[in-house]
């Protein structure tokens, strides 16, 4: 069983990234229905909680503090408003009123990598001004009220917030002709880097946490000190993290329940409601 766990650590994160999108990728080439897709996505949740289980960072993580409903409620509600906005993109590329530059001609998961590549720039940066920016923060502490982190934390968003990261994401993708299969297969692309970028799993990424935003790396962004946990703003990659000097990592560091959260907040909302109105409190 030893031996199992140890295997487990170090191959769960390449097996979710690269067999969970060389799937996407195959069924969109083989002109599958796009409803195949979402049931990959809930293979791929269920097999985040299995792993989580199997090989857990923090065993109290995988303990419902109450706030088991709450985040179900936000994971339907944003990766179904992820859904509907992926089926505007060919009304958006046809009234773009520029020529389509988008590279066509490369191979699908070319395409995607590109794709990936342009929207982790626009999200990093949007995440670095959430950090900074009043305005935006009160929406964006929803995400950093956790006090656990598992796969679900990753789909845990204001959706005014959701918005703003999704139009910095895919405007200049939208705007270059992003086809409507590149930004379905970046949507499944950006669900299961959610689930690994906030995985309860023991993982073991090695160099990989060089250029890779996965859970041993964002851990550190949610730490509940304001000044320790503004790093790593990655969604994809630590490049643009780098790039912003925010790049951080301790391979002896450990995180514990109480190292995460908010800094002084105390009484932060725990329903999905208070969440919602939370930003729009007087003083929230």
């Amino acid at each position: 069983m030893h031996t199992l766990k140890s295997i487990a650590r170090w191959t769960y994160a390449p097996l979710m990234l690269l067999g969970l999108n060389a799937t996407a990728i195959t069924l969109v080439q083989s002109g599958a229905p796009k409803a195949f897709l979402a049931a990959l996505l809930i293979l791929a949740i269920a097999i985040s909680f299995i792993v989580e289980r199997f090989i857990p960072y923090q065993e109290d993580w995988n303990n419902s503090k109450g706030d088991t409903l709450r985040d179900v409620l936000h994971a339907l509600v944003n990766e179904s408003s992820i859904a509907m906005s992926v089926l505007f993109i060919p009304l958006l590329a046809a009234l773009t009123p520029f020529p389509s530059i988008w590279p066509e001609s490369w191979p699908l998961w070319t395409q995607l990598l590109f794709a990936i590549f342009i929207a982790d720039a626009g999200i990093t940066l949007i995440h670095w001004a959430s950090h900074h920016n009043k305005f935006l923060w009160r929406f964006h502490a929803v995400h950093h009220s956790v006090t656990r982190m598992y796969g679900f934390n990753g789909l845990m968003k204001h959706p005014f917030h959701q918005a703003i990261e999704l139009m910095a994401g895919t405007a200049p993708l939208i705007l270059a002709g992003m086809p409507l299969d590149i930004a379905v297969l970046l949507a499944f692309a950006v669900a299961v880097q959610l689930l690994l970028q906030h995985s309860n799993a023991d993982m073991q990424i090695g160099a990989m946490r060089r250029l890779l935003a996965l859970a041993p790396v964002h851990r550190f962004h949610h730490l509940k000190s304001s000044t320790e946990g503004n790093v790593n703003f990655g969604l994809f990659t630590t490049l643009w993290d780098h790039l912003l000097g925010t790049a951080r990592f301790d391979a002896d560091r450990r995180f514990f329940p109480g190292d995460l959260g908010i800094d002084g907040e105390l009484s932060y909302p725990m329903s999905y409601v208070g969440q919602l109105i939370r930003p729009f409190r007087r003083g929230g």
